[in-house]
C-alpha cells in the first residue's frame, strides 16, 4: 500500500506564547508540552515507516537552521524542507507541498508543527478511518470533539455519513469563531466539531480544487517551483513568483468552497496551544492545582501556571496567575487573560521603537 506523505506546516511565528516564543524562535521549536520540541513531537507522529513516507516540511527561510537541526540523524534522512521566501498563509504553502509530492494521487497528511496530540493511537486510528475517503478523492478534515463552548476555535457542522467510508461524514458547513451563546447552542445541538486544521487528501485533488477556486494562487505556486529541483533536501521556490501568490488559508481558499469535503471526528487529547491558558490546561497539576515547568518554588500557591526558563521563579500566597519568566522578560497575567500577551508585546515593541 502506498505510504502517506506527511506535510508539516512550520511557518507560524507563535507570538501568542511570548516571551518564550519569538519570531526568531517560535513555539514549534520550544519544548513546551514534553521534553522534546513541539516540532519533534509532530515528526514523531509520522515515525511508522510502514504507514508514512519521508515528510515534507514547509517553513520560513529564516528558520532553516532550526528545522535542519530537528532533522539531524538517520530517522528523517529522506525529509525535504520547502523554504518559503515570504509568508503567504497555508493555502499556497500546501500547494507547494502538493507539487513537491508529485502532484498526483499521493495522499498527504497536513499537520501544523505546533499542536499537541496526547493520544497518538486515537489520532492514527482516525487517519486510518479517513484514508479510504481520501483515496477516493474526498478532502478530509479532522474534527475535535468539543469539551466545552470554546469561542477561540472555528467549528464544523457535520452532515450525513459516507456510506462507502464508515466513520466518515460529509461536512455541512464551516463556522467562524462564535460568540459564547452560539457555541453553547452548537454543543447542545450536537453534530459540531472544533476545526483542528489537520487534513488528509490527495495532492491532485487539492491542486484541482485550488485551480478551480483560486486559479491565480495555483498558477503562481506552480511558477514559483518551475525549474526548481524538487528532490533536493532544501527546496527554494522563486521568491518573486511566490510573493505574487494571494495570501489565504486553506479553509477560505479551498475547504469552504469545495464540494467533496468530509470529516472524521476524533478525541485525541488535541490542543493548538494557542495561549498560555491552553498550555496550562494540558499540564500535570500538583496538589495545589499548579502546573510548573522549570525551576520554581511555590508556597501557599494555588491554581497557577509557572514557566521558568533559565531562571528560578519563587512565589507565595498567589492564586490563578500565569507567570512566565525567561531571564530577559517576566510576564504575569491572571488566568483567563493570557490573550493579553499580544497587547503586552505590542506595548513593548512601541516602547523600544520610541
Amino acid at each position: 500500500m502506498t505510504q502517506i506523505v506527511p506535510v508539516i506546516l512550520s511557518g507560524g511565528s507563535g507570538t501568542r506564547l511570548w516571551p518564550l516564543s519569538t519570531d526568531h524562535s517560535p513555539k514549534q521549536f520550544l519544548a513546551l508540552a514534553s521534553d522534546r520540541t513541539m516540532f519533534a513531537d509532530t515528526l514523531a507522529r509520522t515515525g511508522d515507516a510502514s504507514r508514512f513516507a519521508a515528510p515534507l516540511i514547509i517553513g520560513a527561510e529564516r528558520h532553516a537552521a532550526l528545522m535542519e537541526a530537528e532533522l539531524d540523524g538517520e530517522a528523517h534522512r529522506g525529509a525535504r524542507i520547502i523554504l518559503e521566501p515570504s509568508a503567504r498563509n497555508t493555502a499556497p504553502a500546501i500547494a507547494l507541498a502538493a507539487l513537491a509530492a508529485g502532484g498526483g494521487d499521493a495522499v498527504m497528511l497536513v499537520m501544523p508543527s505546533d499542536h499537541v496530540i496526547l493520544d497518538l493511537p486515537a489520532f492514527l486510528a482516525a487517519v486510518d478511518t479517513a484514508l479510504p475517503a481520501a483515496r477516493d478523492g474526498w478532502l478530509v478534515t479532522f474534527g475535535i470533539e468539543p469539551t466545552g463552548p470554546e469561542t477561540g476555535f472555528g467549528y464544523i457542522r457535520m452532515g450525513d455519513a459516507l456510506e462507502e467510508a464508515p466513520g466518515v461524514r460529509k461536512v455541512e458547513r464551516f463556522i467562524e469563531k462564535p460568540a459564547r451563546d452560539k457555541a453553547e447552542a452548537m454543543l447542545a445541538e450536537g453534530s459540531h466539531s472544533w476545526n483542528a486544521g489537520i487534513f488528509l487528501m490527495r495532492a491532485d485533488r487539492y491542486l484541482a480544487e485550488l485551480a478551480r477556486h483560486a486559479p491565480g494562487m495555483d498558477a503562481e505556486a506552480r511558477a514559483a517551483l518551475d525549474g526548481v529541483d524538487l528532490a533536493a533536501r532544501l527546496i527554494r521556490p522563486d521568491a518573486d513568483r511566490f510573493a505574487a501568490c494571494p495570501s489565504d488559508s486553506i479553509d477560505y481558499a479551498v475547504m469552504e468552497r469545495a464540494e467533496r469535503v468530509a470529516i472524521v471526528p476524533v478525541s485525541c487529547g488535541w490542543s493548538d496551544v494557542g495561549s498560555w491558558d491552553a498550555l496550562a490546561e494540558i499540564g500535570n497539576p500538583d496538589a495545589g492545582g499548579n502546573t510548573v515547568s522549570g525551576d520554581a518554588i511555590l508556597i501557599d500557591t494555588r491554581g497557577c501556571h509557572v514557566h521558568a526558563d533559565g531562571i528560578t521563579v519563587t512565589a507565595s500566597g498567589i492564586e490563578d496567575l500565569i507567570v512566565i519568566a525567561n531571564g530577559s522578560h517576566v510576564m504575569i497575567v491572571p488566568k483567563g487573560r493570557s490573550q493579553d500577551v499580544k497587547k503586552i508585546a505590542e506595548a513593548l515593541k512601541t516602547r523600544s521603537q520610541g
